[in-house]
């Protein structure tokens, strides 16, 4: 591979992700309701919002489920996939691609709870009860997810296991879903970086 396929593949990997990053947030607020007015959820709105008032009116929500959102993922995913194969010199089997990009979108949400779980426990070890935006929002996306777990474990005297379910259930997700896809799927290695 030359490096300007190299550089190339570097640029589609970085802007895609970052793209992709922010739009699946978008959804995940909107999904489960999150602040608006916090400083990063503005944020997030106006990055996503060129792209999505135009898609909206094309897609109409659902059921309270902002689907023009996951359409864009969706798209952005397949277009990433997409320029990374052709820089790498694959064909493009697009019958596949668009598998590959669902199995793609599902390790980014996988990811974006394991992250975000990972940040909420060590900031609860570095500075609990903080008011920052970004641990709100973290909270406020990961709450959903937690409480029910939360409720159906036993009282461990203000001790609280459920993020380690959480953990466990993410990665049982990642291996039977995520992984088992992509290798039925043949997923080449050159888009491993996506899941």
């Amino acid at each position: 591979m030359s490096p300007l396929s190299e550089v190339g593949m570097l640029l589609i990997n970085t802007i895609g992700s970052l793209a992709l990053l922010v739009v699946i947030l978008r959804f995940l607020l909107q999904l489960v309701r999150a602040d608006f007015y916090n400083p990063i959820s503005q944020f997030i709105v106006k990055a996503t919002n060129p792209l999505l008032i135009p898609l909206r009116r094309l897609i109409p929500g659902l059921g309270g489920i902002d689907v023009a959102s996951l359409v864009l993922t969706y798209a952005i995913q397949v277009l990433v996939m997409a320029g990374v194969l052709m820089l790498s010199g694959y064909p493009l089997p697009w019958a596949n691609i668009l598998i590959w990009a669902l199995i793609g979108i599902t390790a980014l949400v996988l990811n974006v709870y394991f992250w975000g779980l990972i940040i909420t426990v060590i900031a609860s070890w570095i500075a609990p009860n903080s008011y920052n935006p970004a641990l709100i929002l973290i909270n406020q996306i990961l709450e959903p997810v937690i409480r029910p777990i939360r409720e159906k474990m036993p009282d461990m005297g203000g001790l609280d296991l459920s993020p380690i379910v959480v953990f466990l259930l993410i990665q049982v997700l990642e291996i039977m879903v995520v992984g088992q896809l992509a290798v039925m799927t043949n997923m080449p290695k050159v888009l491993a970086f996506l899941i």
